[in-house]
């Protein structure tokens, strides 16, 4: 029987899985993506996200592919005000790219993820949990670890609650897009009296940047989905530079303020953990760096329990560790968001007001 199941191979699944295979454990990784993707969204990895992957035997590979030296280069109605360095912060790095990694790492260790495979019920008695797929088949593992995002589906069928609250109407449309002619020394931002703005940060190992602004809205007010026209309109008012044609979005999507922690971490030999715990604010870009630390908090309560200290009270440590934790968390990044919001009205102030 596996040891442990987990449901979905983001950052949080994936290093728990490395972590847990390291340990000698049976691990199986489902995923209802039919591949991996290849989108920036999470771009930092903090100090902490690496010495953990240094454990783990992935910073290495990281590091070579990042960026530790970021310069924010901020400008106000198109004019450039001043540059920040934000040097030994961390490492500036796509999301796929830290998720590659980690899947061949994974791999040496003899797991692959495995594909296409949407949850769809969970069952558990004292002895194992079962988790039925969309096709039928059945996996049967001792615990089951719900990695699968804020939309996660382990969450909703252990029908535990997602307490917090969820704004209507996008906050910033995102994307991947090339800016041939832009340089790639800067992490672009522009911001303006109107108010609004847009961001460009340049993707490390790659020609693209990460594109981050405030929605444009219709006639009627309503938000104009993302596109690569609308990119370019949202560019063309913000940083003045016609010039600059964007080119080639290879990600469009929109995000929300979404500020939610689960009502607990736990439900028998069922966990939450990242995104499918917590969501909350991008300002500080903690988000995936507080799941890959959900992970090796989780790892030490499954290895613990694998090892025959099944009792409740080594099953509830991992809650009862990382549910303050994570509460904390999401309240400081709605802090840090509101922050930035405010700075950013001011010529000269960028991002780097969320890290404060």
């Amino acid at each position: 029987m596996t040891d442990v199941l987990i449901v979905g191979s983001g950052p949080t699944g994936l290093t728990l899985a490395c972590d847990l295979a390291l340990r000698g454990a049976a691990v199986r990784v489902i995923d209802q993506r039919t591949a991996p993707h290849r989108e920036s969204r999470g771009k930092g990895l903090r100090q902490s996200s690496l010495e953990i992957f240094e454990k783990l035997g992935v910073a290495e590979s990281l590091i070579g592919i990042g960026n530790e030296a970021v310069v924010l280069r901020k400008y106000f109605d198109g004019a450039p005000i001043n540059d920040t360095p934000t040097d030994g912060t961390g490492l500036l790095i796509g999301q796929w790219q830290t998720e590659e990694a980690l899947r061949e790492r994974l791999a040496g260790l003899g797991v692959a993820v495995e594909y296409g495979a949407q949850l769809a019920g969970i069952t558990q008695d004292a002895a194992e949990v079962r988790a039925e797929l969309a096709d039928g088949t059945v996996i049967a593992a001792r615990y089951l670890a719900g990695c699968d995002g804020g939309r996660s589906a382990t969450r909703k069928l252990l029908a535990i609650p997602f307490e917090g609250s969820t704004e209507e109407e996008p906050a910033m449309v995102i994307g991947d897009v090339r800016a041939p002619g832009l340089s790639r020394e800067f992490w672009h931002q522009w911001f303006t009296s109107e108010g609004g703005g847009i961001m460009l940060c340049p993707m490390p190992g790659t020609d693209s940047f990460q594109l981050q602004a405030a929605p444009e809205h219709d006639e009627h007010g309503e938000p104009v989905p993302p596109s690569l026209e609308s990119f370019q309109r949202l560019f063309d008012r913000c940083a003045r530079m016609p010039e600059i044609q964007l080119e080639d979005p290879t990600w469009l999507s929109t995000w929300r303020v979404n500020v939610r922690v689960a009502a607990r971490m736990r439900e028998g030999r069922a966990f939450l953990a990242g995104d499918a715990a917590h969501v909350h604010p991008i300002a500080g870009g903690l988000g995936m760096n507080t799941g890959i630390e959900d992970a090796t908090a989780l790892a030490r309560t499954l290895a613990t329990a694998l090892g025959g200290e099944a009792g409740e009270e080594v099953l509830d440590a991992y809650q009862a560790e990382r549910l303050p934790v994570v509460t904390e968390v999401v309240a400081d990044t709605a802090r840090r968001y509101e922050r930035v919001v405010a700075a950013v009205r001011t010529p000269g102030r960028g991002t780097e007001a969320g890290m404060e």
